[in-house]
């Protein structure tokens, strides 16, 4: 098989007319010829840093969709299903992609649970990752979130990144905020990137220090514009990342948006392109093809180096994706889950007041960090309730391991004038996250989450909506265009309750992160993630 167009080479910076010869998985030649066509040929993107879970698809569905954008691998974390099913967990994820030709490369998930301050549904201790270290299809140690552990040197802790330097397999980070002496002691752990970094000043020292800084630009959390100007004087050090991308925004693109953004910018194409194709392969070691003789034909064909719309996808030679047709097949599995609580009764989520102050979490559009305010408590009839007028609403974690109290607490930023929303995709334990304006509306949205063994959930005044994801509670059995666009339609009916948030339930999953600051909520309590302590609701 042989490609025309204009070949891009990335590494030497030049763009030249030719054609590349693929035999089997490899490109055999690459010439110089003069032609008519106008296309280009370039490397596959790859994006640096993902949950795929976070797609709430399963991996072959996701490769369906991404393939479409040109992306031809993923640096994996499964994370999310880990802290769900544990090593059983990662195995499917792994054995679901291998049935793909798409390029997953997952790593051991570090942090399962991610913190001792919430109920997670599995551990995965030191020796459990020295097992999966040992496992040729996992590449990497996964963001090691438990940056406090890193500072203290916390025993577990050290022996994952032990444990990865004996298999010689790179160490991603997880540090957001962290700068000074902090961050040196961090580095020199052994953790080589960071994808969490939410200002240019961060991500410089970060660069200046050694480290390889990943803009990210996700479905909630949106780097890219704090960050790009890093880029065209340190894009050797540098990767594209979405991180946590929800279905109706993988239908619409990928890292070929990123590209799109950086070269509208000004930014040099070439070094667009070594971030966006380049350097997560060399990063990581990945088998993944950089469009020279002798590699892996992973190749794409797009129509200009302006818009990067992409015409052909092909991996190890084989084409995935042209006509607008994804050729990437669908993969029949079978779901596991672990989902053990009884449905809520209103009660459940009543708050009797003692004090005349809250703490309240402060949540901002396209952030995962969070802010604590204080704020003067809203009473009725003895309990504390959600204000409207203020935008302060009551937010619930739910344990859906154990039949437990859920943890009640308040949010500023949600928006909603009526109802409530609710999501087992909830980083990182995957407990129940809900938000409303009333208890009953709260108690509701939780129990249909409950009734579908996970999903996520809109009551309004007049009816509710849900849609079940059976696979661990956080993917979903069907293709990715029925996953979008019934997300798409919950979405739009959260904004309807009168959220702004750009991606409500996307923020929503976020809120029980502990490891993001200031201020979260687990399903033990509210809690402050500068301290790494519980707080109280009231201030007395």
């Amino acid at each position: 098989m042989t490609l025309q167009g204009n070949i891009v080479d990335i590494l030497n910076k030049r763009i030249f007319k030719g054609e590349v010869t693929i035999e089997g998985e490899k490109i055999t030649s690459i010439v110089e010829k003069d032609h008519p066509i106008q296309n280009y040929i370039l490397p596959g993107f790859v994006d640096a840093h993902i949950h795929i879970e976070s797609s709430m698809l399963v991996p072959s569905e996701f490769a369906k969709i991404a393939v479409k954008h040109g992306t031809v691998a993923t640096v994996s974390d499964p994370h999310e299903i880990a802290n769900v099913l544990g090593v059983k967990g990662v195995k499917f994820m792994i054995e679901n992609g291998k049935q793909t030709p798409f390029k997953f490369n997952f790593g051991a998930p570090s942090c399962v649970p991610a913190t001792a301050f919430e109920t997670a549904g599995a551990i995965i201790d030191s020796e459990g990752i020295k097992t999966l270290l040992q496992n040729p299809d996992i590449k990497y140690l996964a963001e090691m979130m438990n940056y406090p552990g890193v500072l203290s040197r916390d025993l577990e802790v050290m022996k994952k990144i032990a444990w990865a330097k004996q298999y010689n397999k790179p160490i991603d980070g997880h540090a957001p905020g962290v700068t000074g002496q902090d961050l040196d002691s961090y580095i020199s752990a052994g953790i080589t990137t960071d994808h969490e970094c939410f200002t240019y000043n961060e991500g410089l020292e970060k660069l200046q220090k050694g480290m390889k800084v990943i803009i990210r630009e996700g479905s909630a959390a949106k780097n890219f514009e704090a960050l790009i100007d890093l880029l065209p004087d340190h894009f050797e050090n540098m990767m594209f990342c979405s991180d946590d991308k929800h279905p109706d925004d993988l239908l619409l693109g990928h890292i070929n948006q990123l590209c799109k953004r950086a070269v509208a910018k000004g930014v040099d194409i070439f070094k667009v392109l070594q971030v966006a194709c380049i350097n997560p392969v060399k990063h990581y070691n990945l088998d993944v093809g950089l469009l020279e003789k002798g590699d892996q034909a992973d190749v794409i064909v797009v129509e200009d180096l302006k818009d990067f719309k992409v015409l052909e996808t092909y991996i190890n030679g084989n084409c995935v994706f042209k006509n607008s047709t994804s050729f990437v097949k669908h993969v029949p599995f079978k779901t596991l889950n672990k989902f053990d609580t009884e449905k809520k009764k209103i009660l459940d989520f009543k708050i009797p007041s003692t004090g005349s102050t809250i703490n309240v979490i402060q949540a901002f559009d396209g952030e995962l960090i969070t802010k604590r305010l204080e704020a003067k408590a809203h009473i009725e009839n003895g309990n504390i309730i959600s204000n409207t007028s203020e935008d302060i609403l009551k937010i619930t974690v739910v344990n859906r391991y154990n039949n437990t109290k859920p943890a009640v607490a308040f949010i500023k930023g949600f928006g909603l004038k009526e109802g409530a929303i609710a999501s087992s995709v909830a980083h990182d334990s995957h407990n129940i996250v809900a938000v409303g304006v009333s208890d009953e509306a709260i108690c509701k949205a939780v129990n249909l989450t409950i009734d579908s063994k996970g999903g996520i959930s809109v009551v309004s005044n007049k009816n509710s909506h849900s849609m079940p994801l059976p696979m661990a509670g956080i993917m979903s059995d069907q293709n990715a265009e029925t996953v979008g666009n019934q997300y798409e339609k919950l979405d739009k009916q959260a904004k309807t309750l009168g959220s702004k948030l750009k991606a409500p339930f996307m923020s929503l999953s976020f809120m029980a992160l502990l490891v993001i600051p200031e201020l979260k909520l687990s399903d033990k309590g509210l809690f402050d993630g500068v301290s790494f302590n519980f707080l109280p609701l009231e201030n007395h």
